[in-house]
């Protein structure tokens, strides 16, 4: 007698619940490393972003843990363009300065690095964000998520594994962001929607532009 099929029997596993507790932590980061920046070059006083960060994370957890998804959603589009704005501030300064050699070389290299950091962090966040309708879309999502970048992990054929059906977190977006910054491209992970490739080529010429006002200043300074 022929085995009855129970494949369609096992009920399909759901997606893990992301935490968002890393991407508080970039946020909180990114104000402290701007905090360190010298005056000249923060777009306004040094503590005013990390104050807005924090002032704006409350109601991010409180309408993440009441289920005002669409808020939440908003809250954090604005904080992440406030990140922005101020990383692209302090960067127009840091190009202005650095014919007039207003900063010294430690200063500045101490400078361009938290910078650097802050782009991956800002796009890292933005990645996180935005792709295939955020994280509480990907969480809620059934079937394999319309994500704008293929990570190595969606490209397993299904019965390779027994797990819930698997989508990126923070942590996966910030290698992506960090591998942007670093090789002036996606490593693993293929870019496929239009809007993703400009944004990993704004976070390269980002990147690219301060290593380059470094080396320029190095130069300089031999």
């Amino acid at each position: 007698m022929k085995a009855p099929d129970t494949s369609d029997s096992v009920p399909r596993l759901g997606r893990e619940r992301e935490p968002r507790w890393p991407a508080a932590v970039a946020l909180i980061a990114a104000g402290c490393m701007y905090l360190g920046l010298p005056e000249e070059l923060s777009v306004g006083p040094r503590w005013l972003l990390l104050s807005i960060i924090l002032l704006l994370l409350a109601p991010l957890v409180i309408t993440h843990r009441s289920g005002r998804h669409s808020l939440n959603h908003a809250l954090a589009v604005i904080v992440d363009a406030i990140l922005t704005i101020f990383l692209i501030g302090s960067l127009i300064f840091l190009v202005q300065g650095l014919p007039s050699h207003r900063e010294p070389p430690g200063a500045l290299l101490r400078s361009a690095a938290g910078l650097w950091m802050t782009n991956v962090l800002v796009f890292a966040l933005w990645y996180w964000r935005l792709d295939a309708g955020g994280p509480h879309a990907r969480e809620r999502a059934t079937g394999p998520i319309r994500s704008a970048f293929l990570f190595p992990q969606m490209t397993r054929p299904e019965s390779e594994t027994d797990a819930a059906p698997w989508s990126p977190q923070f942590v996966d977006y910030l290698f992506l962001a960090f591998n942007t910054s670093t090789a002036f491209s996606p490593t693993d992970t293929a870019v496929l929607s239009r809007g993703a490739k400009l944004a990993t080529m704004a976070q390269s010429l980002i990147s690219l532009l301060i290593l380059a006002l470094l080396a320029a200043r190095a130069v300089n300074i031999l």
